[in-house]
């Protein structure tokens, strides 16, 4: 009997221990585990029966009266930091310490997430030892905690063959994005690929780029150093559809065309080329000009009425030459505050450039700004003849150079008056219409204003850089480059959200030692500092027993 009293409460709980680990362990045989713990609990109970009196006692001494405060502090702590999970796990934020930020997505991606309206659902096919899945698991994350609108699961192909055959997937790894009636397909595991699928089945119709041809300009076909092929690939990825075309005595743009990009004519464009983007701008058209020393010279009076001024030189630059390259690629590594260039902390090389400027006299309605300028160590060569070059003061201009310029166009002037000399005899009717709206619905309303809105005369575009082998196949992968290129089409075809800047990088970390370092950061790591340790605890130990 004696022994039952003292050793009750060890076993009952050593039983709802081995209860708790069993029910974790065999999830199968709940009846185990709860099998134990219910006799743990009897016999907790009856040691409480028996050792009812002691119990009294020991409650009135002090020794009961700290140990109890001391519990109820650790209860509380543990309370607390109970709750602060609890809010954490609903309300968290992420933090990423990396220099580069490798455990975060770029700014492109959090742009495209923020604006995202719909949801999207993305199916991941991966088989569970597919080691893609986890680096897929991850990035997918934290694109679900940027925004609500993106949901995902894993489904494993051999366990899901209906799945499998339904979505007609053929290859293991594969990522479907779903959004109304779009989808999109992909098979890798790249932050850029998924923001892309994104874009792809969010965007609500397909804009069109042309590259124009005909006048010597590089081929987006052409899969050599000099052509277009990778920046077609890129635009692609973006969702654009890019074509090709031929204006030649056509007087109007196809229907389609949502940006004219011409890529370094070596000839002049006909008179009537020249008047169809002429009239294309000022109806709200966006164009984008690419032009190289000492080419298309028919192009400098075209672009003065827009405010633009094309000099006849060649942008020469002595820090390029720090950098690997000869005198003759200028480099950029500053730029004008722009929506372009926000976020874009990379260089640009621009190889054989030529500079262009904001015009002093601008037209009415025109907006010129410049974009990127080279060092102060540039200058713009005048001299072009000579077989030397070097800076002339009086005839060169010292840097820093502008290449780059974008200008917004506003709708004329005259197309307003025209209207509202139209609607002069008509006042009297518009007045009644006014009443009748005042009195028609909200939702009426809406309508009206949204037919308004669509009926207004968009701001024409144009964006002139005096170069265009930044962007060849050569040059593209260069830096910042493709990156520059695109956030000035996205903003040209007004897809802001696009503009992006370079992928994130991860720097290489390592620590070269000799032989004898390595010997010695071992024995001090792993044997010397351990043992200290060790000593100065045992000595402590020591002093306190003597005292």
């Amino acid at each position: 009997m004696e022994i039952l009293r003292k050793y009750t409460n060890t076993v009952g709980l050593i039983l709802v221990i081995a209860g708790l680990i069993a029910l974790r362990i065999w999830t199968y045989k709940k009846y185990l585990g709860l099998s134990l713990i219910g006799v743990g609990l009897v016999a907790l109970i009856v040691y409480f029966a028996l050792n009812l009196s002691e119990l009294k006692q020991s409650f009135r001494r002090k020794s009961f009266i700290y140990s109890s405060n001391l519990f109820l502090m650790i209860a509380l702590v543990l309370g607390i930091v109970v709750i602060i999970n609890i809010f954490l796990a609903r309300h968290h934020y992420r933090f990423d310490f990396t220099e580069a930020k490798l455990h975060s997505l770029s700014d492109k991606s959090v742009q495209v997430l923020k604006n995202l309206n719909k949801e999207v659902m993305i199916r991941c096919f991966f088989r569970e030892g597919n080691f893609n899945r986890s680096k897929m698991e991850d990035l997918l994350h934290i694109y679900a905690y940027h925004s609500g609108k993106i949901k995902y699961e894993f489904i494993d192909p051999d366990k899901n063959p209906g799945l499998v055959k339904r979505y007609e997937v053929s290859e293991d790894g594969t990522s479907i994005f779903e959004c109304g009636d779009k989808e999109s397909r992909i098979t890798t595991t790249s932050e850029e690929d998924i923001t892309n699928a994104i874009i792809k089945v969010t965007r609500e119709r397909k804009k069109v780029i042309y590259f124009l041809e005909g006048h010597g300009e590089a081929s987006i076909e052409d899969s050599e150093a000099g052509g277009y092929s990778q920046l077609k690939s890129e635009l692609e990825k973006l969702g654009y559809e890019v074509k090709k075309l031929t204006l030649a005595l056509a007087d109007n743009f196809p229907k389609d065309l949502s940006l004219l990009v011409i890529p370094g004519p070596r000839k002049d464009l006909l008179p009537n080329e020249l008047e169809t983007i002429r009239n294309y701008l000022k109806r709200g058209g966006r164009v984008f000009f690419m032009i190289d020393p000492q080419s298309a010279p028919g192009l400098k009076p075209f672009l003065q009425e827009f405010g633009i001024q094309l000099e006849d030189d060649l942008v020469v630059d002595t820090v390029s030459r720090l950098l690997g390259g000869d005198y003759f690629m200028p480099v950029v590594s500053e730029y004008e505050y722009h929506p372009i260039t926000r976020n874009f902390r990379y260089a640009t090389f621009f190889p054989y450039a030529r500079s262009v400027n904001v015009a002093e006299e601008k037209p009415e309605g025109v907006v010129v700004e410049a974009l990127a300028k080279t060092s102060p160590n540039s200058w713009s060569e005048r001299q072009l003849n000579q077989r030397e070059v070097t800076f002339n003061q009086g005839q060169d201009v010292r840097g820093p150079i502008n290449l780059a310029v974008v200008a917004t166009i506003s709708p004329p002037k005259e197309n307003q008056s025209n209207k509202e000399t139209a609607n002069q005899p008509n006042q009297e009717e518009n007045k009644k219409e006014n009443k009748n709206q005042e009195k028609s619905s909200p939702e009426e309303k809406a309508s009206t204003e949204k037919t308004q809105e669509e009926t207004k005369q968009p701001e024409g575009r144009l964006a002139v850089f005096g170069d265009s082998d930044f962007v060849t196949n050569r040059y593209y992968n260069l830096s910042g480059n493709g990156n520059f290129f695109l956030n000035t089409v996205n903003w040209l075809t007004e897809e802001e959200d696009l503009i992006s800047i370079q992928p994130k990088t991860q720097n290489p970390r390592t620590i070269n030692m000799t032989p004898t370092q390595g010997r010695l950061l071992f024995f001090v790591s792993i044997i010397i500092l351990p043992l200290l340790v060790l000593t100065i605890g045992l000595s402590i130990w020591l002093r306190r027993r003597t005292l």
